[in-house]
């Protein structure tokens, strides 16, 4: 048998990890579900359906990945779970492989199912319940759609998505205790102070005079008395956007498959 990956070996890993914490993998994804619904009907009342859309789709999608990726190896929260996990007859590849599919393909597969379901009902109800009679009936039912997953915000979302996996995973491997708020703080701290010294260079250049900066993206300076905008040439500020969002996530992917390594010597 194959000692690196056999997929024989590798579906028994995965049914394993599944199976043996049910409460935390498939109860924590039920009630993860439910909120999102929840939340859905409450902000489409409030403040209607694109607002709805975005943040159920925002929280649901980055958050729940987020803490599906924390219980996948938080088998080393305890040294003998830990122990006994790092001596399962599979490879470090197949335990590795099985944190990645389980985090960051099968419960966004299972999430995003749910969601296309969840929004199509409600913007279905909405639409049936329009009178077509009324004079601008063409133009309210146009104005309510379901949520592309290929469009616009979509695609905004899917970069921190892998970043917010990737960190998780990598952080959970580094952190024995707590790893979900370590990894928490963290991440805040290092957005903090990455946005404090883009704001500081800033002012460095442009001589204190800005309003707003953010990271690879514009600064916000005053003119006269309007505000006017600089933003990165748009080859940087590509590479810059697929830096972070790409290159980052699969360096942070690739740093938890070497200290699992480590944890297996």
């Amino acid at each position: 048998m194959n000692n690196t990956f056999s997929p024989q070996r590798f579906g028994l890993l995965f049914k394993k990890t599944l199976l043996e914490r049910p409460i935390q993998m498939f109860g924590f994804t039920g009630l993860l579900l439910a909120l999102i619904l929840i939340t859905y009907a409450i902000t489409k009342t409030i403040s209607g359906f694109t607002m709805a859309q975005n943040l159920t789709f925002l929280w649901g999608l980055i958050g729940g990945s987020y803490f599906m990726a924390s219980f996948v190896f938080s088998h080393f929260t305890s040294n003998a779970i830990g122990s006994s996990y790092l001596t399962l007859p599979a490879s470090h590849l197949e335990k590795w492989l099985c944190g990645i599919l389980i985090a960051g393909v099968l419960y966004p597969t299972v999430f995003m199912l749910f969601y296309r379901l969840m929004d199509a009902s409600f913007v279905s109800i909405y639409h049936n319940s329009l009178d077509p009679a009324a004079p601008f009936y063409k133009e309210q039912y146009r104005s309510v759609g379901t949520l592309s997953f290929n469009g616009f915000f979509a695609w905004k979302v899917y970069p921190l998505f892998l970043f917010a996996v990737s960190a998780m995973l990598t952080g959970s491997l580094y952190f024995n205790k707590a790893g979900l708020i370590k990894v928490s703080l963290v991440i805040c701290s290092l957005l903090i102070s990455l946005y404090l010294l883009n704001h500081l260079f800033a002012k460095i250049v442009f001589g204190g005079v800005i309003e707003d900066a953010w990271p690879f993206h514009y600064v916000m300076i005053p003119v006269g008395k309007a505000e006017g905008s600089i933003l990165l040439p748009e080859k940087i500020s590509d590479f810059a956007f697929n830096m972070v969002s790409y290159v980052f996530p699969a360096i942070l992917f690739i740093t938890s498959f070497i200290r699992l390594r480590e944890k297996e010597f």
